[in-house]
């Protein structure tokens, strides 16, 4: 997208950059190693007076330790979809894409680009974007949904890009280049900070609340605990940053699922060490799970012995089995036999029983299987399967039951469903019981 040229933009900002203190531009702007550009000279000339928060942080970074400035990332090709003239003959883009950033970072790029993240734009066609399009208002879908997962941007013919869909910086944000995801999602801009990047603070942006707790449930794990008492033991803005070598305090979430161990390098693919779908209604292994569990394992193993690891899997298979096979496999048939007997239609949420098992999956069987992932224990209980558990009884059951008499008889009278009717032994509760507990001791 970008050709590297010289960038001449009006000299008269310059008179601006006088007035500044001495204090600020010896301390705060301190000159970067590397020589500027004049094309980045010329930028940082104008920014200093107009935003000198913007050109601040950017002395900070990296890029400016290596003469990579504002020019470098923002320049365009004139017929880029989003080039527009910017007090000079050189057009620019305003957003820099992960094509951009790949000019340098490639392998960064090709992996993020191949990642879930990149594709969280394709909330846009997904059911979650007709609640917040449609049910909740298009403005909340925009500055809500979209924040988090991405925009479509739209640029206007003078190059202009439309309030409908920019600022911007969703993780799977469909540019205007045709690329996918904004590595400034996770990157801020302009220091571009290794440290930010590392903390777990920086992915709670988005993995937070009702249906992807997960900030939460690090936060309140043994992890978090660790992390928050060790912080400054934790080296995050070290070059290298190999758990187990570089630091042995605590696990962020870049530690993880991202970061280098002893044996792998640090991935964009945020999916590598990834074995369970914990998202769907009904959640699966994903594609070459064994060798993602291994990779997952090895970053463990810095800490862990073999044994706890083990063990802890066993515990996560068996709540997502427990989580699959009594309440969303279920729900699901439930919810199959409503439509196929013609008593749901086809316009989403307008009736009591889709909001139930929406609950049950999008809402408290999310919060469970994240809890038992995570090790966060109210999550898994009273954020989770209490919650699961009350929904499916006393939600989603009865209002089947008032659609289609008769339709959850079969499931309810299954030996883990025949305590809500008072027909389960102190046999069959015994039973009931061992079966799970037989999970413990199952191969993986």
């Amino acid at each position: 997208m970008k050709k590297v040229g010289t960038l001449l933009v009006g000299v008269c900002c310059l008179c601006a950059i006088a007035g500044l203190s001495l204090y600020y531009n010896d301390v705060v702007l301190a000159s970067p190693t590397a020589v500027e550009s004049d094309d980045t000279k010329a930028c940082v000339a104008c920014h200093t007076s107009t935003n000198p928060s913007i050109v601040a942080s950017w002395k900070l970074s990296d890029h400016a330790e290596q003469g990579i400035g504002c020019y470098e990332c923002h320049q365009a090709a004139p017929d880029d979809a989003d080039a527009m003239k910017h007090y000079g003959d050189k057009p620019i883009a305003t957003i820099v894409s992960p094509k951009d950033c790949g000019t340098c970072h490639a392998a960064a790029m090709d992996e993020f680009m191949g990642s879930h993240h990149a594709k969280g734009g394709e909330i846009l066609d997904s059911l979650d974007n007709y609640m917040g399009e449609v049910i909740e208002g298009f403005p909340a879908n925009v500055s809500g949904c979209q924040q988090c997962h991405g925009s479509k941007v739209i640029v206007d013919d003078e190059g202009k890009l439309d309030a409908k869909t920019w600022p911007n910086f969703g993780i799977g944000r469909i540019n205007p280049d045709g690329t996918s995801g904004a590595c400034s999602a996770c990157h801020t801009r302009h220091e571009f900070s290794a440290a930010q990047a590392r903390a777990p603070e920086n992915c709670g942006k988005c993995h937070l609340g009702p249906d992807h707790p997960q900030k939460e449930v690090y936060e309140e794990s043994k992890h978090s605990i660790a992390y928050r008492a060790a912080e400054d033991q934790m080296n995050m803005d070290s070059d290298s940053w190999v758990v187990g070598v570089d630091y042995t305090a605590a696990p962020t979430c870049a530690t993880c699922h991202m970061s280098a161990t002893r044996t792998q390098s640090v991935t964009h693919e945020i999916g590598e060490r990834v074995s369970w779908n914990l998202r769907a209604p009904v959640s699966f292994k994903t594609e070459d799970t064994d060798q993602k569990r291994q990779n997952m394992q090895d970053v463990c193993s810095a800490c862990h012995s073999p044994g706890y690891v083990n063990n802890f899997y066993k515990q996560l298979d068996a709540g997502v089995e427990l989580y699959n096979e009594k309440f969303a496999k279920p729900a699901k048939a439930i919810m199959g036999a409503l439509k196929e007997a013609g008593k749901t239609d086809a316009t989403p949420f307008n009736q009591k029983v889709e909001w139930a098992y929406w609950y049950l999956w999008h809402h408290e069987g999310r919060r469970a299987r994240t809890g038992v992932a995570m090790m966060g224990p109210d999550y898994v209980q009273w954020h989770g399967f209490y919650d699961i558990a009350e929904r499916f009884y006393f939600e989603l059951v009865p209002e089947a039951e008032h659609l289609l008499p008769g339709v959850t008889e079969e499931i309810m009278n299954r030996p883990e469903h025949k305590w809500f009717s008072g027909q389960m032994t102190d046999e069959e509760r015994a039973q009931a019981i061992d079966y799970y507990r037989e999970l413990y001791g199952a191969e993986e």
